[in-house]
C-alpha cells in the first residue's frame, strides 16, 4: 500500500495539466475581451468629446460673426455691411437643407461661409473624420444656430447637435 501512495505523489497528471492550462486559457481569453471592450470604449469617447468641442466652436464662431458685424463697421463705405440685417443676410442661405460650414483654416468674422451638404462640410480639408453643418432658424431680432458634428466609427454614424438663440441686443 505504501508503494501506490508514494506513485501518486510523484506530480501532476496530464489531465490534472491539461484542465489548469484550460482554465487559464478561458481566464485570459475572458480579461482580453474586457480590455478590448474598454479600449474601443475609450476611442469613441474621445470621438466623442472631439466632437462636441467642434460643434460648440461652430456656435461660437458664428457668435463671434455676429458680434463683430453688429458692433464694429467693418467697411465704413458699405453701411449694408455691418449691423443685426447684415448678419441676418450673410445667415440667410444656410437653413436646414442648406446647411453650411466654414473655413475653419482662416477663421474670423471675415472667414467664408459656403455652402455645404452631406460630406463636403468636412474639416481641415476632409482628413479629420468629422463633418460639421451648420444651420439657422431666423426670427425677425433672434437666429437660432444649430452646430451638427458627426464621424463615422467602427460600430456606426454618430453625430453631436447643438444650438443657440442669437438675438439683436442692439437697436
Amino acid at each position: 500500500m505504501s508503494k501506490f501512495l508514494k506513485k501518486n505523489n510523484r506530480g501532476f497528471t496530464l489531465v490534472e495539466t491539461l484542465v489548469a492550462i484550460s482554465i487559464f486559457t478561458v481566464s485570459i481569453l475572458g480579461m482580453m475581451a474586457v480590455l478590448s471592450g474598454s479600449i474601443s470604449d475609450t476611442r469613441f469617447a474621445k470621438q466623442k468629446l472631439t466632437a462636441t468641442y467642434l460643434a460648440q466652436e461652430g456656435i461660437e464662431y458664428i457668435r463671434n460673426m455676429r458680434d463683430t458685424l453688429v458692433l464694429y463697421d467693418t467697411d465704413p463705405s458699405n453701411p449694408a455691411q455691418h449691423g443685426w440685417d447684415a448678419f441676418r443676410t450673410k445667415m440667410n442661405s444656410c437653413r436646414a437643407g442648406n446647411e453650411c460650414g466654414f473655413d475653419d483654416l482662416s477663421p474670423g468674422p471675415t472667414s467664408h461661409i459656403f455652402s455645404c451638404s452631406g460630406n463636403n462640410c468636412g474639416l481641415s480639408g476632409n482628413y479629420s473624420g468629422f463633418v460639421r453643418k451648420i444651420w439657422t432658424e431666423q426670427g425677425a431680432n433672434e437666429v437660432k444656430i444649430f452646430s451638427e458634428t458627426s464621424w463615422k466609427q467602427d460600430s456606426g454614424d454618430y453625430k453631436v447637435t447643438f444650438s443657440e438663440n442669437l438675438f439683436n441686443w442692439i437697436q
